[in-house]
């Protein structure tokens, strides 16, 4: 298992004798929402404990609550702080390890990327259900809805357009930030799904592919050995 360096700033931020940060999850190859804040903490280098609670079992909601009542993973406590939902928990690590820059440090870059990590939130439901996140599986032209091919046309246009202003040859905003995260599983399925996309876009999937956050979320997720039946049932019979 690769480690990620741990960067000087938090190196001091460490001498505060703060509680480890604790982050429950779901299955690493289902969880997308699961995949975005464990990929924040480990692209930056900050320590913290996993707790794996296995999906679409029946005991799934009772161990969940255990930690948040809203039922749902990925949930992070610290210290006597608890977080639910990914976006908050990103703005909460945001806030908590400011000399790390999760975000852009730029004004206007941070504001675009807040804007589209609130998109990709809110947004993509057909995308969402018709080309659920199952990085072990392989299955091209599946799942492509005429409202899953919009939302993709609207990824498509948002990492363009970021990449255009501030990615370059990078991440979405030049340095691996939390928008990078944040599309990390529609990275996920478009890899799974086998999309097409032009050259550039392409290749800044194969950055995120290779990112060694990613690659290890990815190597534990295929060695994960629990299915979710319901789930890949689904996806059988999508078109």
């Amino acid at each position: 298992m690769q480690e990620t360096e741990i960067h000087p700033a938090l190196a001091a931020i460490m001498h505060d004798q703060r509680s480890p940060l604790t982050l429950v999850i779901g299955n690493k190859n289902y969880s997308s929402w699961s995949m975005r804040p464990w990929l924040v903490l480990k692209a930056f280098g900050i320590p913290f404990e996993e707790i794996r609670i296995l999906l679409g079992r029946p005991d799934t909601t009772a161990l969940i609550s255990e930690y948040s009542l809203a039922g749902k993973v990925p949930v992070l406590i610290s210290k006597d702080i608890t977080v639910w939902d990914s976006l908050s928990i990103c703005e909460f690590l945001a806030d908590q390890y400011s000399s790390l820059h999760l975000w852009p440090q730029d004004v206007a870059a941070r504001a675009h990327a807040r804007s589209i990590c609130a998109e990709m939130h809110s947004g993509f439901s057909a995308l969402r259900f018709d080309m659920p996140m199952n990085i072990r599986a392989a299955l091209p032209g599946k799942g492509r809805t005429m409202g899953a091919q919009a939302d993709i046309g609207r990824i498509c246009e948002i990492w363009e357009d970021c990449l255009a202003r501030y990615g370059a040859h990078g991440y979405l905003f030049g340095s691996f930030s939390i928008a990078d995260a944040y599309f990390a599983p529609v990275v996920m399925r478009f890899r799974t799904y086998e999309v097409s996309l032009a050259p550039a876009l392409q290749a800044y999937v194969e950055r995120v592919i290779q990112h060694p956050a990613v690659a290890q979320w990815i190597r534990e997720a295929e060695a994960e050995p629990e299915v979710f039946p319901a789930h890949d049932a689904r996806l059988e019979k999508s078109p």
